[in-house]
């Protein structure tokens, strides 16, 4: 086998291994046998490589989406909360934070006197 079908050989495993791992690359890389420095060679310097890895990512993302709305189906309030904080700005499910500042600063002038003087 030459080094090219080795490589793709290696990295096809990669992005089946990623797939059924949700994209954790620790575990994909011990299931294929290969170590990390390797996978990110390939991710930094094979753009299609890359483009299947991030892709996957976004499998990972939607399965964890819904994983949320089950949760949400099964009368979970803080999955609910969640969602509508998260996805839901637009229709002001947001908590906001409120400073007031009205614009006065304190400050105080000591008197010097022999008792206050620092030697």
């Amino acid at each position: 086998m030459t080094r090219a079908n080795k490589t793709n050989t290696i990295k096809k495993k990669l992005l089946e291994a990623l797939e059924l791992s949700l994209g954790v690359v620790t575990t994909a890389c011990e299931n294929v046998g290969c170590n990390r420095a390797t996978y990110y060679d390939y991710y930094n310097k094979d753009q299609k490589f890359k483009a299947k890895v991030d892709e996957l990512q976004n499998v990972a993302l939607d399965f964890a989406e819904s994983q949320l709305h089950e949760q949400i189906r099964d009368g979970n309030t803080t999955a609910t909360i969640f969602l509508l904080k998260t996805k839901g700005k637009k229709r002001g499910y947001v908590e906001r934070q409120e400073i007031q500042h009205d614009g006065s600063i304190e400050s105080k002038i000591i008197e010097w006197t022999p008792a206050n003087q620092k030697e």
